[in-house]
């Protein structure tokens, strides 16, 4: 299991969100799969021998993995699963270019396409499946995936609240199954290396971490919107899915989602998924997480989005340090310590230090070492075929 960690203190407030996470997976349960195919000694990935992946939720970020995974040699990608026809298309249409040699010698015979993941998760012949749906999908999806003996690789954040995210990693132990949570900060080798800087002491002992969280510049508050008719080729039931049914408004809906509390988080779920796992990371709290947790923070009066935009938190540790955020400052997170500092940008992964000689460390021998990333995607593959747990 690749670890990320996300979490968000709200309470699930719809009691059909409960029942559904519950009845999704049930309704979705086949006879467990444990997939077969590993690469040869060799390292050739014929046919038989790749890993056979579905995806469901193949819009922005599900398009951007779609891209990646027909990149790679030791990967099949058989299925498709999106609620919007446009997005099928546009990812069926990739596929088949990306496949169109393979098609030809005979090795490809074909991508399938669905609406519902359902029908998806109910193929015998899938080895994982990757997650890319809103957020308020991830665990309901997750959970029946690896019900149904499938290793699943699940966008960030793993869920919309604690006690999902705690029912998706007990099904992965209870069903024995991969689950990667698409944290992929924490793949980058810059990352890594500070982290090791703080865990190696270089930094002198750790006091604080801050966490900034800045909204880019016109993602605040929106006015209310007016209901819109469905577009064509979208299931806008299937779309809310768990959530309370309301009318289709495009704000509503793909991107925008994350600004709304019934189906995201804002902010403190989206980058902020990144930014703390690289905190528990730096900490090496993998294993457990803050024992003291307080915030306050404000959202819009009005309008569609109502995640919260402005906020400051503290999260205490049992060994002292604080973990301190806020909406302010360049997006990522420092280490404090008693002798310097040093700071993760995020996205990119550029570094800064203080003292600047931080940056030309090398770490001893004997000293922790967190390892190095071939990348994301490469590091849940290897798990699939290796049954293991990288960091």
């Amino acid at each position: 299991t690749n670890k990320a960690h996300a979490s968000m203190n709200r309470q699930v407030t719809h009691v059909s969100r409960r029942a559904f996470l519950k009845s999704a997976a049930a309704v979705a349960a086949v006879p467990a799969f444990v997939p077969a195919r590993v690469l040869g000694a060799d390292g050739a990935a014929a046919a038989s021998n790749r890993i056979a992946m579905g995806l469901i939720g193949i819009g922005g970020q599900g398009g951007y993995h779609l891209r990646c995974l027909t990149g790679f040699q030791d990967v099949q990608v058989t299925a498709l699963c999106d609620v919007d026809a446009g997005h099928l298309k546009a990812a069926a249409d990739h596929v088949e270019s990306a496949y169109a040699e393979a098609r030809k010698a005979g090795s490809f015979k074909g991508c399938a396409t669905y609406k519902d993941f359902r029908e998806l998760l109910a193929r015998d012949d899938l080895d994982a499946v990757l997650i890319a749906t809103p957020d308020h999908w991830h665990a309901a999806i997750a959970i029946a995936a690896m019900e149904a003996g499938k290793d699943v690789y699940v966008e960030k954040p793993i869920s919309v609240c604690v006690a999902q995210g705690r029912a998706v990693c007990d099904a992965a132990r209870r069903y024995r199954r991969v689950l990667q949570v698409g944290s992929h900060e924490r793949s980058r080798a810059n990352a890594r290396f500070a982290c090791e800087l703080v865990r190696n002491g270089r930094i002198g002992e750790l006091r604080r971490v801050q966490i900034n969280m800045p909204l880019d510049q016109g993602r605040g508050g929106i006015p209310p919107q007016p209901v819109m008719p469905v577009p064509e080729g979208l299931d806008w039931n299937l779309w809310l899915g768990p959530a309370p049914w309301v009318p289709y408004t495009e704000k509503r809906c793909h991107f925008w989602f994350r600004y709304i509390m019934d189906y995201a988080g804002g902010e403190m779920t989206d980058r902020g998924a990144h930014i703390l796992d690289l905190a528990q990371l730096g900490m090496g709290m993998d294993e457990s997480g803050p024992v003291e947790v307080e915030g306050q923070g404000s959202r819009p009066s009005e309008g569609l989005f109502d995640t919260f935009m402005k906020y400051h938190f503290v999260y205490r540790y049992a060994h002292g340090v604080e973990v301190v955020g806020t909406d302010q400052g360049p997006r990522g997170l420092r280490f404090e310590g008693t002798k310097g500092w040093v700071f993760i940008h995020i996205h990119g992964g550029n570094l800064e230090a203080e003292p600047a000689s931080l940056l030309k460390e090398t770490i001893g021998a004997g000293e922790i070492h967190l390892g190095r990333s071939p990348g994301h995607h490469q590091d849940f593959l290897a798990a699939v075929r290796n049954r293991g747990q990288v960091m």
